[in-house]
Order: structure tokens, then C-alpha cells, then sequence
């Protein structure tokens, strides 16, 4: 046998073991594709907030405020990853805000809300527990500024503004992002209950043009919900 023959044979095999290595890749792949697909639930989830806005004024002093109540509802995603573990996406509308300390003034935003969080669930008992955290991005969709006495004040919605308009109207950034933790039951029917909390990571006050202050102003808080899984 040739030496020119046996290179030939040897480039067929080493073809024929990157196709089958190859194939066999692939295999396992859309098999966990097909797997996360047919695993993957949906559910509702609806609760209360107990929201406040925290951060510093322009003279650098403490905000003074006190926490709202407000409400959350929305769809979320369970995509398996793992044994008992899930990648948690959803769609939530939030509403958040705060009371000033010294009076019933307040502030109501409302966002729509993107969470993304990775949870553990193993199993407890007849149900699963609920353990989990992620990033979270908002867009604020309404904002009123609500004095104990006289009328609602429109929030408007700017990334940067000018002396001028911090001096006619109430300004914030529309974009908001931050972090989630969450603790919670899933019974064995399906029902769940769930204590979440949320820090905001943005600053909302939005840049004033010609100036350096360092105010800042971040949602924070937390809330309980109760959901339903779908099979």
C-alpha cells in the first residue's frame, strides 16, 4: 500500500471523526434546545409594592422620605438550565414612588418592567422553594406629583434639561435599571408566594445643562406577590 494511499485513508477518517463529533454536538444541542422547550412554563404574578425614592439633594442632604405603597402585575418565563435550576425572564407593571416625610405630598411613577433573574428551586416539602436574583431594566410610562393640597403635577420624562425647565416643571429620567432578590414557596397546585426586593442602580435625576450638582435620586423597595404557574 502506497504511502500516498494510507494519507488519503487517514484524511478520510479524520473527516469522518470531525463530521460524527460534529453531529454528535449538534445532537446534544437541539436535544437540550428541544428539552428547554418542552419544560419551559409560563405564569402570572401580581402583589404590592412598598416603594421609596432615596438618594441625596443638591446640598448634598439625605432624601427624607417615606415609602408608598403601590401594586405590580405581569407574565414571567420559566426556561430550565439546569437541575432545579431556571432563567426567569418577565414583563411587570410596576408602580413606585414615595411620600415626603413632613407632609401627604407624594410622588407616583409607573414603569414598565423588565427583570431577568436566575432562580434555584429545589424541592421542599410537597412544593419548591424559591430562591433568586438578576438584573432588572425599567421605562417609566407615567409620573404625577400629588401636593396634599392643589393639583396633580405631570412628571416629565428628559435625560438632560436646561436651567430653565428645572425652574417650570418636575423633571426625571425615564430609564431605570437595577438588581433583584427574591424568596418564595411554590405549593404543589401550582400557587406560589413570593417577597422580592429591588435597588435601584440609576440615577433618574436627569443632568441639568451649565451646572455640576450631584444630586441623586434611585428607586428602592420591596414587595409580596402571589402567582400562578401554568403546566
Amino acid at each position: 500500500m502506497s504511502k500516498k494511499f494510507t494519507a488519503y485513508n487517514l484524511i478520510i477518517k479524520t473527516k469522518l471523526m470531525k463530521t460524527k463529533s460534529l453531529v454528535t454536538i449538534a445532537a446534544i444541542l437541539l436535544t437540550g434546545i428541544v428539552y428547554a422547550q418542552n419544560k419551559t412554563t409560563f405564569g402570572v404574578r401580581a402583589g404590592v409594592n412598598f416603594q421609596n425614592l432615596t438618594g441625596k439633594d443638591a446640598e448634598d442632604n439625605d432624601l427624607d422620605n417615606k415609602l408608598k405603597t403601590g401594586f405590580n402585575a405581569g407574565v414571567n418565563a420559566e426556561i430550565p438550565v439546569g437541575i432545579d435550576f431556571y432563567l426567569q425572564p418577565g414583563v411587570l407593571f410596576s408602580t413606585k414612588g414615595a411620600k415626603y416625610e413632613n407632609s401627604d405630598d407624594k410622588i407616583n411613577l409607573s414603569y414598565i418592567e423588565v427583570p431577568v433573574n436566575f432562580i434555584y428551586k429545589p424541592e421542599l416539602g410537597t412544593g419548591r422553594l424559591i430562591l433568586g436574583f438578576g438584573p432588572y431594566a425599567a421605562f417609566a410610562v407615567n409620573g404625577k406629583y400629588k401636593p396634599e393640597n392643589g393639583n396633580d403635577i405631570d412628571i416629565k420624562f428628559e435625560n438632560e434639561i436646561s436651567a430653565q425647565q428645572l425652574l417650570t416643571g418636575l423633571y426625571l429620567k425615564r430609564f431605570d435599571a437595577g438588581a433583584n432578590i427574591l424568596f418564595g414557596y411554590e405549593w404543589a397546585n401550582r400557587f406560589s408566594a413570593q417577597l422580592n426586593a429591588g435597588l435601584g442602580l440609576v440615577n433618574i435625576v436627569p443632568k441639568v445643562e451649565g451646572t455640576n450638582t450631584d444630586a441623586t435620586t434611585k428607586n428602592t423597595g420591596f414587595g409580596v406577590s402571589l402567582g400562578y404557574r401554568f403546566q
